[in-house]
């Protein structure tokens, strides 16, 4: 009778999937990167920018927002090309992962600012501060620390959604078991490491969240909300 788990396979196979996770973090942390990045233009230009820039702006997270991130990973790596932007498997997957969360980041961002008293902004002027100033050292300091749960919760997502990566041949996590798999006929101890994987990256990315989050709440001046 075959074993269910064969121990000396999977111990056999842990470095190659080990060695292909290091591929699954660095396209995590370069999407999340510019998820971040992006996000906050799109907030910032929503608020704060003129008119038909906001409905821009709008229109393009609503529609991110509502497309699925396949489809756009497809589109990057196929469709593109025929606009003149080539790239490699892995900086497509980077962008397409930074496009689809940094809409989501968006309305974190968006949420954040609201909160910020208007008065903020008024007190700003008649100090004579200039608008940026104004944004990076009195509204973004106020309006990041109590959306920083949100944003770590998408940080944890935009993880788990990298195996889609793999339909445009990059050698993450899943695509590497899948390719083990294939070969030996053997899937049940690839695709179970590859679990454990994402689970142990999920915890410990959700307790350095929540260290940063400590953080922040004991940082001299933080306004807490009533």
């Amino acid at each position: 009778m075959t074993p269910i788990w064969d121990g000396g396979y999977a111990r056999e196979i842990l470095p190659i999937l080990a060695e292909a996770s290091l591929i699954t973090v660095q396209a995590t942390l370069m999407g999340f990167a510019l998820a971040l990045v992006l996000g906050l233009l799109f907030a910032a230009g929503r608020l704060y920018g003129p008119p038909g820039l906001r409905l821009a702006f709008g229109a393009v997270v609503e529609f991110i927002r509502s497309t699925p991130l396949l489809i756009q990973i497809f589109f990057l790596y196929y469709v593109m090309p025929d606009f003149g932007l080539t790239l490699d498997a892995l900086p497509t997957g980077v962008l397409a992962l930074g496009l689809h969360y940094g809409a989501y980041c968006a309305e974190v961002y968006r949420a954040g600012l609201d909160n910020v008293p208007k008065g903020q902004w008024e007190a700003s002027i008649a100090l004579n501060l200039s608008p940026w100033n104004t944004f990076r050292r009195i509204i973004l300091p106020q309006a990041i620390p109590p959306v920083v749960p949100a944003l770590g919760n998408y940080l944890v997502a935009l993880f788990k959604e990298t195996p889609l990566l793999s339909v445009i041949a990059v050698l993450e996590l899943m695509q590497t078991a899948k390719i083990l798999g294939s070969e030996s006929f053997q899937y049940t101890e690839p695709i179970t490491l590859v679990g454990l994987f994402f689970l142990a990256f999920s915890l410990v990315s959700a307790a350095l969240i929540q260290r940063l989050e400590r953080h922040l709440n004991r940082r001299p001046g933080r306004q807490r909300t009533p």
